[in-house]
């Protein structure tokens, strides 16, 4: 497979993600795309690493993996506060948690 088809999956990936951010209500989705915008950032890493050579493929290997794990803890923080939100709202609608500025 050509590097081209990696970086397209991943530009693909990226859109996706950015438009769910921004049309999305349901705050679980918008936490998925968020998860789908990382992930296309890993896969451009490791194809730009492999296509560098053996040392950047390790670097950008690396890289990944602290991508990996920022969003592990971004998914564990972020459904804490949508537990907490709908436990005071009932709702996960991020419209609604709008109403909560003051």
């Amino acid at each position: 497979m050509l590097i081209t088809q990696f970086l397209l999956l991943g530009a693909v990936l990226f859109c996706i993600g950015v438009y769910g951010v921004i049309a999305r209500k349901n705050a679980v989705l918008v936490l998925m795309s968020i998860e789908l915008i990382l992930n296309s950032v890993n896969i451009n890493l490791i194809a730009l690493g492999a296509w560098r050579g053996f040392d950047e493929l390790v670097t950008a290997q690396v890289f990944a993996l602290f991508v990996i794990a920022i969003a592990a803890a971004e998914v564990g923080v972020g459904l804490a506060i949508v537990l907490l939100i709908y436990r005071n709202r009932a709702s996960v609608d991020l419209s609604e948690v709008a109403q909560m500025k003051g």
